[in-house]
């Protein structure tokens, strides 16, 4: 399946972030068994030109360089903080940067993160609608992760590595070439 290209971006500013974990974690074992090429970046890789554009044409190179990585790319891993319930703001202002034409029909991972139970609809409250509006394929499975789930800030729990697999295994629906061994191995 060489070729086709994954693009993780995590909608948090915290350097360590456990949602940036999470989704580079998602994003390495679909490259892993997918064959694709991926690049994974949160806010910081952005950059400062996000807080103070209202326009994508008037974002700085380094943050047109990641929304055109992100429209580019044959399917996404989606990860927010979840932040009074929802996603936060600068998250959300990246999306509203892309046209709703150039997700359409792109599958995407959705994932979260909380720090407790509290927060784990947010991925089908809050991700889900927002990825429907632009008429993307968020896959099935989401994945909600709260701190009991990380260990230095690295993805440690049995059943969250067991729904990212899940997960994992539905873009098979979009890319049939995987390889079975792979497959056959998580």
């Amino acid at each position: 399946m060489s070729g086709f290209k994954l693009v993780g971006i995590a909608g948090s500013f915290n350097r360590p972030s456990k949602t940036l974990a999470l989704v580079r974690h998602v994003a390495d074992r679909a490259s892993i068994r997918y064959g694709f090429t991926s690049k994974t970046y949160d806010l910081n890789d952005v950059g400062p030109s996000l807080g103070s554009t209202l326009w994508r044409k008037d974002l700085d190179e380094q943050a047109r360089r990641v929304v055109d990585e992100i429209v580019q790319a044959d399917a996404l891993v989606i990860g927010s903080p979840t932040y009074k319930g929802s996603y936060p703001g600068h998250f959300k202002h990246l999306i509203d940067l892309i046209d709703p034409h150039e997700l359409r029909g792109k599958p995407i991972i959705i994932t979260a993160t909380g720090g407790g139970d509290r927060h784990a609809l947010m991925v089908e409250h809050q991700l889900r609608p927002l990825f429907g509006f632009f008429m993307a394929h968020t896959l099935p499975t989401a994945v909600y992760a709260s701190d009991r789930d990380f260990t230095d800030f690295a993805v440690s729990s049995d059943p969250l590595l067991a729904r990212i697999n899940e997960v994992v295994g539905e873009l098979a629906a979009f890319f049939p070439g995987a390889n079975p061994a792979l497959a056959a191995a998580e």
